[in-house]
């Protein structure tokens, strides 16, 4: 079973590109499915997260598992040069219309807090450190999306967007996950059957990761189709960001003298984006924005998730 475990690790890269092609298929084959597929999309997500959380030992990580040096180079990285860059590479692009600048912000804006994780342990990166991460990530963007908004935009952007649905979706994604899978460590420590059931987590990441790829697609894959005109303005932008962005991490990393594995987990925050987070919030904006600014954040999506596939294989090769 093991050796059947290793070789689909080893082959993980073409089942999510089947993933994603079939997504395709089947959201533009059945509008019913498709709206089934986004019914469910929270659901498998939230598995994933568990499954995920579960494989990483909690209670036997070592204190000062990173160093200040590392979460300054987080930080610097995410929040400082990575704005500068997003607002540089809008302005290059010349974009005007209020809602598509709205969703480039949001997205760009936002490192990524829950699926980071995944593909940072796939591109052998430092899992742990990106997991530990995201309280401080979603935090600061918190704290700072308002006053990037206010500086970027310069207008009351702040009055239409109500961050009910951002927290929500953290606890959705990030806390109950944990606190199930650090649940279920604790009691497999006194549990026989418990133990079994930690270890049959361990066969759930890349399924789930699957099963996400396939519902996002599935489910999102129409709005997409209707809505080309604003895909080809954006679909450029997002392309030069996975480009420069990770480069933007690993320019930190070597800034503050950091190790391999932490230069690829730089790589993949700096890169990789809280499009499934921020997705909640687009939709509390006025009606006649809400489309537009949602194709703009799902097109990001499925950007990204390309670029992930590549970056898995392709990080671990250039980073060594």
């Amino acid at each position: 079973m093991q050796h059947f475990k290793s070789k689909i690790e080893h082959y993980q890269i073409y089942i999510y590109f089947v993933a994603l092609v079939l997504g395709i298929l089947a959201g533009l084959s059945s509008q019913i499915f498709s709206i089934f597929l986004e019914s469910v999309v929270s659901i498998f997500i939230g598995i994933l997260m568990f499954s995920m959380f579960s494989q990483i030992p909690f209670f036997n990580i070592r204190q000062n598992l990173f160093t200040t040096k590392y979460i300054i180079a987080l930080i610097l990285s995410n929040f400082i040069i990575i704005p500068i860059f997003v607002f540089a590479l809008i302005q290059l692009f010349e974009v005007s219309s209020a809602p598509i600048l709205i969703g480039l912000y949001l997205v760009l804006l936002t490192p990524c807090i829950d699926y980071v994780i995944v593909f940072t342990a796939l591109g052998k990166g430092n899992a742990q450190h990106m997991l530990i991460s995201t309280p401080i990530l979603f935090v600061l963007q918190i704290i700072l999306l308002p006053v990037y908004f206010t500086i970027f935009l310069h207008n009351e952007i702040l009055s239409i967007i109500d961050i009910a649905p951002f927290i929500n979706a953290f606890f959705t994604f990030i806390i109950i996950p944990l606190m199930l899978a650090l649940l279920l460590q604790l009691l497999s420590k006194k549990s026989n059957s418990m133990n079994r059931v930690l270890n049959l987590t361990a066969w759930l990441p890349e399924l789930f990761m699957s099963l996400v790829l396939f519902s996002v697609v599935g489910s999102q894959i129409n709005k997409i189709t209707n809505d080309l005109n604003i895909v080809l303005t954006v679909v450029p932008i997002y392309i030069c960001f996975m480009i420069i962005a990770p480069i933007i991490g690993l320019f930190c990393g070597k800034l503050f003298r950091l190790d391999i594995p932490n230069l690829r987990t730089l790589a993949f925050s700096t890169s990789t984006r809280n499009a499934l987070v921020v997705l909640p919030l687009a939709l509390s904006l006025p009606n006649h924005w809400v489309t537009i600014t949602t194709t703009v954040i799902i097109t990001q999506t499925l950007t990204e998730l390309i670029g992930e596939l590549v970056y898995i294989k392709v990080i671990p090769k250039l980073i060594k």
